[in-house]
């Protein structure tokens, strides 16, 4: 069974011109910002650190970072010089250690982000380890074991 086709019956589309609905398309500000933060949480080291920032209610010394997560003074450094090129993590130096914390002025949009990907990760990691805030200074995370 042959079956013709005519070009005729098709829609010519001209260049420039939208041939069905109109797209709403966010500004490239917007779209540049977010793809950052984007960019910034895909390493799961980088989502870990920012799941245990949104847990602690004190800022985090990079010094707790190296042994909950068993990685380098260097390396968690560098994982933080991402999240606050990103936007999402402050710092202040205290004697010889950086304690580090996420941003108050996060925009909503990106707390509900963080609120979205982190809260079941940091309910489930409280299991394992419990971020905790002593009288004296900024948080210390203890690993438990289950």
């Amino acid at each position: 069974m042959d079956v013709a086709v005519s070009m005729t019956s098709l829609p010519v589309r001209q260049r420039g011109v939208a041939c069905c609905q109109e797209l709403v398309t966010g500004d490239q500000g917007w779209a540049q910002e977010t793809a950052e933060i984007l960019k910034a949480l895909a390493e799961p080291t980088r989502l870990n650190m920012v799941a245990a920032l949104w847990a602690a209610d004190a800022p985090v010394c990079v010094c707790d970072f190296t042994a909950a997560l068993e990685l380098s003074q260097p390396t968690i450094s560098h994982h933080m010089g991402k999240l606050r090129a990103a936007g999402l993590v402050e710092s202040t130096k205290q004697g010889v250690w950086v304690y580090y914390r996420l941003r108050d002025d996060l925009p909503a949009a990106t707390v509900q982000l963080l609120e979205t990907l982190v809260e079941p990760a940091t309910q489930a990691a409280l299991t394992t380890s419990v971020l905790r805030s002593d009288t004296t200074g900024p948080v210390v995370i203890d690993q438990r074991a289950t």
